[in-house]
């Protein structure tokens, strides 16, 4: 079937975005990256509205951080990767200066457009955490991908749905983080690093939030694929296959003792 003259616009920009991002090399981009990270944690850190807090916030990101440089000569990501970290973190850091009960968005919409965002939206609290939580699943579930399929190979629907399975339960480790925190400390630093600003529901809002962003985000990687890979059908298939018809189990245990093959 002949392209239609969209779909040939289309391949022409993503071309083009691939030829951009390639003609950097690969460490200069990723050291570019860094540098500008580091001056957005030291704006972020400077004059932050509660040191605490900021404290807090920035512990995951520190853990984040290491697990990035410790794998980045054994596994260096790609640079769509890195910049999708990147843009998640700039975002989270305003967070973090701000606390997130506190973002003033509204002022800087009223500055613009003479009204509230709140105002106009409906909403009754400050909605900057849930922003953050959404781009947490649409800017980190695709580096999360990468991982899964170049570390344990997974192909077809499990490279769309482990993204997502991770996503959500990485959200929910981090809002146990800050539930386990704010019962221990018990200080106005961890009540704000919990900012649930009264809502009893806050946790599983802020955990749909972050999923529905990993659904946005593996839906497009998928429309791309089936757009560009001609053997995304046949490995969606496969992947949902059958692949030991034997139950395991007791069964397992069996064969294990008995020295047999696997089925």
């Amino acid at each position: 079937m002949k392209p239609t003259p969209r779909l040939l616009r289309a391949r022409q920009r993503v071309n083009t975005l691939v030829a951009a991002l390639r003609s950097v090399p690969h460490g200069r981009y990723v050291l570019g990256l860094a540098a500008l990270l580091g001056l957005v944690l030291l704006a972020s850190a400077w004059g932050a509205r509660a040191t605490g807090t900021w404290l807090l916030e920035n512990t995951p990101v520190a853990l984040g951080l290491l697990f990035l440089w410790t794998t980045y000569r054994l596994m260096p990501l790609s640079r769509v990767s890195y910049t999708l970290v990147f843009l998640f973190l700039a975002l989270h850091e305003i967070g973090a200066h701000w606390t997130y009960a506190h973002v003033p968005y509204d002022e800087w919409w009223h500055t613009v457009f003479a009204t509230t965002l709140n105002t106009q939206l409906g909403f009754e609290r400050n909605h900057f955490d849930r922003l953050v939580h959404f781009s947490y699943g649409l800017l980190i579930a695709y580096p999360i991908r990468e991982i899964f399929l170049r570390l344990v190979k997974v192909d077809g629907f499990w490279g769309y749905f482990l993204p997502l399975d991770v996503t959500l339960s990485t959200s929910a480790f981090y809002e146990l983080l800050e539930w386990i925190t704010a019962a221990v400390v018990g200080s106005d630093a961890s009540n704000d690093f919990l900012g649930s600003q009264g809502d009893i529901w806050d946790a599983q809002k802020d955990m749909a939030m972050a999923g529905l962003g990993a659904v946005f985000a593996m839906t497009l990687s998928a429309l791309i694929a089936w757009r560009y890979d001609r053997d995304f059908a046949r490995e969606f298939g496969e992947s949902l296959k059958l692949k030991r018809t034997a139950p395991l189990g007791e069964e397992e245990i069996a064969r294990i003792q008995l020295g047999r093959p696997p089925d």
